[in-house]
């Protein structure tokens, strides 16, 4: 311990002999780490708003199904159990939240215009805190029970059905028996999306309202389970399966849209490498100094091995000199990354880029994410490849003979 003391002692005199030198190596070292951590928590923040986009927009994480339905998503492939059954199954199983639907293609048609949507009949009070849409925020009313006879539409349906709050249209579907489905319903209420291609796809009516309409009496197409965290579904999937037979499909969110799921797997690598591109390039300025300070200190170093300094201790002491450069070089990168973060939470607006945003099914306003787990990943693979890239040099230190090193001429 008396020797680790002594060795950072000297470590870090000779860091600040040359404070130019010292100083530009902080300075690109807390840059590099300022870059990893800020252009990590803006790809998180976008891709986990995708997520949470496209989960609502299923929504849930398990989904229950007949098992032909993702084939062929009509209102024939019912689930086996009646809603009365489903809540007696589902009620008691403490999930966070759960709910069961009716989502069938449809055709929706004003006045002006007709349109292909996806209608989905809901129990607005279970569907809350679950769907995309913001109860508040919708303008007019949305659904207040599953009876509701009005529908929810997005404001760019409206404006492409040229249809505003009050007035009616026509939604059309077909029923079990394949026979046209029809009726008319008074437009109560429009909601914004973050992403806008949801404003004009769904449609939101009654569940009980639309059992009606499709004649499938207490029946529903799927049943959705929402958990604590979209990253780890595996508890609530062993539970949903446990409670249902092999008469339906359950299924995770990841395999219901892989284009997601794929997104999350590619971000977590993601992570990884743009740190190590990153430092890789940092990495050729650190070795490049401690090179420096070792050719300076030639002499210095024969002189310290002829008055009985071990090998061992030289090579310590410019690893030690590395480590205390790159720590502090994290500590002020870290808390650049903090400072210009944590303004941004609140949102970016990119509305000036939305329609190439929603091309990748994003919102326009980024949401930055800072998560623990990327400071510590970027913090440990720096500490880590900054070790092994001063490897070298510090080898080559220790390898000196002492009488050659004192009596190099420069």
């Amino acid at each position: 311990m008396r020797r680790l003391r002594i060795l950072s002692k000297l470590a870090w005199r000779n860091l600040w002999r040359n404070h130019r030198r010292t100083a530009i190596m902080l300075g690109a070292i807390s840059v590099g780490v300022w870059a990893m951590i800020f252009m990590t928590a803006l790809t998180q923040g976008m891709v986990t708003e995708m997520i949470r986009d496209g989960i609502s927009a299923l929504p849930g994480h398990v989904q229950v199904h007949h098992p032909d339905y993702r084939d062929d998503p009509s209102i024939t492939n019912l689930i086996p159990m009646t809603d009365t059954e489903i809540a007696a199954t589902f009620g008691p199983a403490g999930f966070s939240a759960w709910s069961s639907r009716i989502k069938v293609p449809a055709v929706i048609t004003s006045e002006r215009d007709s349109r292909g949507v996806t209608l989905l009949g809901i129990d607005p009070v279970r569907e809350r805190d679950m769907i995309f849409v913001d109860y508040d925020e919708v303008e007019g009313r949305f659904l207040e029970s599953v009876d509701d006879r009005g529908v929810v539409i997005g404001h760019k349906l409206a404006d492409t059905l040229d249809t505003e709050v009050g007035k009616r249209i026509v939604l059309m579907s077909q029923d079990p028996d394949n026979d046209i489905a029809d009726r008319g319903f008074r437009v109560v209420g429009l909601f914004h999306a973050n992403v806008e291609a949801f404003e004009e796809t769904y449609v939101f009516a009654g569940k009980k309202t639309l059992q009606n309409m499709l004649r499938v009496g207490d029946r529903v197409t799927e049943v959705v389970v929402l958990g604590e965290d979209y990253r780890n579904v595996e508890d609530e999937y062993a539970a949903v399966l446990a409670l249902v037979d092999g008469g339906v499909e359950v299924r995770r969110w990841t395999e219901l849209d892989t284009y997601l799921g794929t997104m999350l797997k590619v971000m977590d690598g993601f992570v990884l490498v743009w740190v190590i591109v990153i430092f890789l390039a940092l990495s050729f300025g650190l070795v490049n100094t401690l090179v420096m300070a070792v050719f300076e200190r030639v002499r210095e170093i024969g002189l310290m091995l002829a008055l009985g300094m071990k090998p061992g201790d030289i090579l310590g002491q410019i690893l030690i000199e590395s480590m205390l450069l790159l720590v502090i070089g994290l500590g002020i990168g870290n808390l650049l990354a903090w400072l210009t973060i944590k303004p941004l939470e609140g949102g970016i607006d990119l509305s000036i880029v939305a329609e190439g945003m929603e091309m990748f099914g994003a919102a326009s306003v980024l949401y930055p994410q800072l998560r623990l787990e990327d400071v510590v990943l970027a913090n440990v693979v720096v500490l880590i490849l900054g070790f092994l890239a001063s490897l070298s040099p510090a080898w080559r230190a220790s390898r000196y003979e002492p009488i050659e090193a004192i009596t190099k001429v420069d």
